[in-house]
């Protein structure tokens, strides 16, 4: 199982502290079934820049993988990058793709977008071998209007999910909703710590096989599918 939204590593962003909470992290990923993980620590443009982000975050997965147990999950490096004007004509970001995949994760604003800001979107995915997965879309899905979205997936912009929309008690049904209808492609547990926001898969699964069995007989099998034969996203 495979979980494509994470901040993992240690002391790279507001996500794992240091290496023994990144090693807890892990820990739980590996109780819950998860075999590869995606790295991807926020990329901010207006207080980084790719080479800057990219020495800090290959040193953090170093001293990480140093320490990994037998059994831990993969760990894919990429980055959870927050749009800025520009983005689809900057090259640079080609290097902030997850793992040797084309896949950029993206994070947009909790706002409504402009057209402007929609179109960059779609000229960034399928550039330079680009496809574009936006991060956690249940916490901006509200501000867009139904023909965003429409077209965002006509073009084959990729849809991420937080698993803490599926368990989440007010969430879930509509979580449960939009993954019938082909608007989430991929789930990622956003886990930053083992207090507040923790690996939580296992449990979003254990809410599609309870709520949804008719639909999904096999939610791992599903999910896994998904991410690799269509959109490759894990090879290493």
């Amino acid at each position: 199982m495979i979980d494509f939204h994470s901040h993992v590593l240690p002391g790279i962003d507001d996500g794992s502290r240091d290496t023994d909470e990144s090693l807890k992290l892990l820990k739980m990923c590996s109780e819950q079934g998860v075999t590869t993980i995606a790295a991807t620590p926020h990329f901010y443009p207006d207080y980084d820049t790719p080479e800057r982000f990219l020495r800090r975050r290959n040193e953090a997965a170093l001293h990480l993988k140093e320490r990994l147990f037998d059994g831990a999950p993969e760990i894919v490096l990429g980055a959870e990058v927050y749009y800025f004007a520009g983005i689809s004509s900057n090259d640079a970001v080609g290097s902030l793709r997850l793992g040797d995949t084309g896949i950029l994760l993206l994070e947009m604003p909790f706002a409504k977008w402009s057209p402007s800001m929609v179109s960059e979107i779609l000229d960034l995915h399928g550039r330079n071998g680009i496809s574009v997965m936006l991060a956690h879309i249940e916490r901006y899905i509200d501000y867009q209007s139904p023909d965003v979205w429409d077209s965002l997936l006509k073009h084959g912009v990729i849809m991420q999910s937080n698993a803490g929309f599926f368990t989440n008690r007010w969430t879930r049904r509509r979580a449960l909703k939009l993954l019938r209808s082909g608007r989430i492609h991929v789930l990622g547990s956003d886990c930053h710590n083992v207090k507040d926001r923790p690996e939580n898969i296992g449990k979003a699964l254990a809410v599609m096989n309870g709520r949804d069995r008719e639909y999904l007989r096999d939610n791992e099998e599903y999910i896994i599918r998904i991410g690799v034969k269509e959109h490759a996203a894990v090879t290493p």
